[in-house]
C-alpha cells in the first residue's frame, strides 16, 4: 500500500502563496448555474472570467462529477486550476461532499501540491471539510507493494504522498474536521489492505498478530488457539480448519470506551483466509478471488481501529473466526456430522458451505460471554447475494426492527447501503436435516436467506443483524471513491452507526 495523499489545512489567505516545492495546482468549485463562493471569485480575480467564459463550449455546467481545467492561468500562481462541479445530480439533494473529495482526488494526476480553496456559494455544513478529505484518502488508495515496474500512467514520479491542503476561513476547524477523517481513512484502508493481501502472507495465525498490533491504541486483545477452542467446544468452526496446515484462530477484540457495566455492541467478522471450497472444491476459474473471504473480519478489525482512535464513547466486542478451508486427507466431507459448541449438531452437505459454521460458534461464544446489547456479524457469505443485490447493496438480516433500522439509517449517511431481506418458517425447514438438528445449505434456492437462518440458531435472543457483503466487500467496481479490488465496506457504516446510536 502505498501513502498517495495526504491532506491539511491552511487559511484562505494563503492558499496563493508561492509553493516551497512543485508546481501548484489550484481546485476551486462552481455550482447550479456556475455559481462561485464570494472569497473564491476574490481570490480568482481575473481568472474567476475562465469559468464563464468556458463552459458553454466546454458543456460545463456547475454538476458534480464534471470539471473545467486551465492550465498556467494568467495572474494565478498555478500551474494548473481545476474548477469542480458541486451541484447534486438532483435537484432539492444536499451536496454530496464525500464524492466531491474523490472526484477531486482523480482530477490530481501527476500533480505532487495542490491546494483547494473550500469555499462555496452556499455555505457548508461544518462536517463538509471531513467529508471532502475522507472522499479524496479513499480515492487515492492504493494496493501496490507487491509492484516491481509501476504504470507509469498519471503516477508520480516518486513515492512521495501528493500534497493537498484546504483553504477556507476557520484553518483551526478544518484541520480538527482533516484529522478526524484522517482516522477513518486509515482505518478503511487496514481493511482493505487485509483483503487485498494474499493468502501465503495473511492466514489465521498473521491475521491475529495484525489484529493483535491495535493493542497500541488501547484496545484488549485476546487470542484463542486451537486447543482453546476446543476446550470451548468450537467444533463447527474447527472443523472447517481442520484439512488446512494453517491452524485456526479466534480473536476477540474490546474497546471499553463506555460507562463500567453497560452491555457491549458486538460485531463478528467472518474471516476465512482462504476458500478453495474443501471437499466440494470450487472451480479454478475465480478461485484467486477468495483470499477475500475474509472480508468481515478484516471490517470488524478496521471497525475497532477507528473506534479506538476517536476513543468512542461505547464498549465493544469485536471477534474474528479466521480459518482456511483446504481440501486434504483430514478434511471435513459432506456427511460429517459436528457437534457446535452451543450443542446443537450440524450435518455437513457441502464444505464450501464453511463461513456460517465458523460463524455459529463464534456468535454462541459472545452472546453467552459478553451478555451484547446486540450482535452484528459481517461475512462474504453467498453467491446467492450477488443474484440478488448485485454490488451496490449489501443484504441484511435482522430478528430486530429497531437495529435493522438504525443500519439501514447509517448506510444511507455514508452510502454503504443495505436493503432488509426477508426471513420467515417457510425458510427455516428447508435447513432441517434427516440426522441432525439442522444442515449447513438448505440447497441453490434462497441460498441468502436460508444461510441467514443457519446463522440466527446461534444467537440466543440477542438483537442480531447480518450482514451479506459478498458483493460490496471484494471485486469492488471502480467508482468515486474506491480504485482497489477490496472496498473495505463496513467500516465507515458501523462507525457511524454506533456514532449516532449507541454512544453517550
Amino acid at each position: 500500500m502505498s501513502a498517495a495523499l495526504s491532506v491539511g489545512a491552511l487559511p484562505l489567505s494563503d492558499v496563493l502563496a508561492a509553493p516551497e516545492k512543485g508546481a501548484l495546482t489550484l481546485i476551486a468549485f462552481a455550482g447550479k448555474d456556475l455559481a462561485l463562493g464570494a472569497e473564491t471569485a476574490r481570490l480568482l480575480g481575473d481568472a474567476a472570467g475562465l469559468v464563464a467564459g468556458s463552459a458553454e463550449f466546454a458543456g460545463f455546467k456547475g454538476k458534480i462529477g464534471t470539471a473545467l481545467e486551465f492550465l498556467a492561468p494568467a495572474g494565478l500562481a498555478a500551474q494548473k486550476l481545476i474548477v469542480l462541479g458541486t451541484a447534486p445530480d438532483k435537484d432539492g439533494e444536499a451536496v454530496d461532499y464525500l464524492r466531491l473529495g474523490g472526484v477531486a482526488a482523480a482530477k490530481l494526476g501527476k500533480a505532487k501540491l495542490a491546494r483547494v480553496i473550500f469555499d462555496f456559494a452556499a455555505p457548508p455544513e461544518p462536517s463538509a471539510a471531513g467529508d471532502f478529505a475522507l472522499g479524496l484518502r479513499l480515492r487515492a488508495y492504493k494496493f501496490d507493494q507487491f509492484k516491481t515496474k509501476k504504470a507509469k500512467k498519471d503516477e508520480p514520479e516518486n513515492d512521495d504522498p501528493v500534497e493537498v491542503a484546504l483553504a477556507g476561513p476557520d484553518a483551526g476547524a478544518i484541520g480538527a474536521a482533516i484529522g478526524a477523517a484522517a482516522d477513518l481513512a486509515d482505518s478503511v484502508d487496514l481493511a482493505r489492505r487485509l483483503v487485498n493481501l494474499p493468502p501465503n502472507l495473511l492466514y489465521p495465525e498473521s491475521f491475529a498478530e495484525e489484529a493483535k498490533a491495535l493493542e497500541s491504541l488501547g484496545v484488549e486483545v485476546e487470542i484463542l488457539d486451537v486447543p482453546a477452542m476446543e476446550k470451548l467446544g468450537m467444533r463447527a468452526l474447527l472443523g472447517v480448519g481442520q484439512g488446512s496446515a494453517r491452524p485456526s484462530r479466534v480473536v476477540i477484540l474490546r474497546w471499553n470506551g463506555g460507562k463500567p457495566g453497560d452491555a457491549p455492541l458486538a460485531f463478528v467478522g467472518k474471516g476465512v483466509c482462504f476458500d478453495s471450497g474443501g471437499v466440494s472444491i470450487k472451480p479454478g476459474a475465480g478461485m484467486e478471488d477468495m483470499k477475500g473471504d475474509m472480508g468481515g473480519a478484516a471490517a470488524v478489525t478496521g471497525l475497532l481501529r477507528a473506534l479506538a482512535l476517536r476513543k468512542a464513547k461505547a464498549n465493544v466486542v469485536g471477534a474474528l473466526g479466521l480459518v482456511e478451508n483446504m481440501p486434504d486427507g483430514a478434511a471435513q466431507r459432506p456427511s460429517d456430522i459436528v457437534t457446535a459448541m452451543s450443542g446443537a449438531t450440524i450435518e455437513i452437505i457441502n464444505t464450501d458451505a464453511e463461513g456460517r459454521l465458523v460463524l455459529a460458534d463464534v456468535l454462541w461464544h459472545v452472546q453467552s460471554a459478553y451478555k451484547p446489547a446486540f450482535m452484528i456479524d459481517l461475512a462474504t457469505l453467498t453467491g446467492a447475494i450477488l443474484v440478488s443485490l448485485g454490488q451496490d447493496y449489501a443484504g441484511l438480516f435482522s430478528n430486530n426492527d429497531a437495529l435493522a433500522e438504525n443500519l439501514k439509517k447509517a448506510g444511507e449517511a455514508t452510502g454503504e447501503k443495505v436493503w432488509r431481506m426477508p426471513m420467515g418458517a417457510a425458510y427455516e425447514k428447508m435447513i432441517e436435516s434427516k440426522f441432525a438438528d439442522i444442515k449447513n445449505t438448505g440447497g441453490r434456492y434462497a441460498g441468502s436467506i436460508t444461510a441467514a437462518h443457519f446463522l440466527q440458531h446461534f444467537v440466543n435472543d440477542t438483537p442480531w443483524a447480518h450482514l451479506d457483503i459478498a458483493g460490496t466487500a471484494m471485486g469492488s467496481p471502480a467508482g468515486d471513491l474506491n480504485q482497489s479490488w477490496a472496498s473495505g465496506w463496513g467500516v465507515r457504516l458501523l462507525d457511524r452507526l454506533v456514532r449516532d446510536f449507541y454512544e453517550g
